[in-house]
């Protein structure tokens, strides 16, 4: 079982950053992929980056390539997206995800656990 808390979202100028944190609280940390998605008003959820559980690889959504950079600390139990350049198409509520696996894991529907999401604001 994991709980996870995000914080650092905000509203920011275009070209500007930001970097999100995820807190996890659980026993296997280690064990487990972390993702972040997107959703903003009147669309779906959107996948955004994932990491395996060392840390090791990572995957990223085309259109935050070269941009966003996960990363986490395990020894803080705790997950990392630094969101570089950003543009207003950026703007909706951001969530950390977990999934108890050896891959990368982009599909949504395979994570287990959700955080609550902060929101990300981004002004032209």
């Amino acid at each position: 079982q994991v709980q996870l808390v995000e914080s650092g979202g905000g509203l920011v100028q275009a070209g500007g950053s930001l970097r999100l944190s995820c807190a996890a609280s659980g026993r296997t940390f280690s064990n487990y992929a972390m993702g972040w998605f997107r959703q903003s008003p009147g669309k779906e959820r959107e996948f955004v980056a994932t990491i395996t559980r060392s840390g090791r690889y990572t995957y990223y959504a085309d259109s935050v390539k070269g941009r966003f950079t996960i990363s986490r600390d395990n020894a803080k139990n705790t997950v990392y997206l630094q969101m570089n350049s950003l543009k207003p198409e950026d703007t909706a509520v951001y969530y950390c995800a977990a999934k108890q696996s050896i891959t990368v894991v982009k599909s949504g529907s395979e994570y287990d656990y959700w955080g609550q999401g902060t929101q990300v604001t981004v002004s032209s």
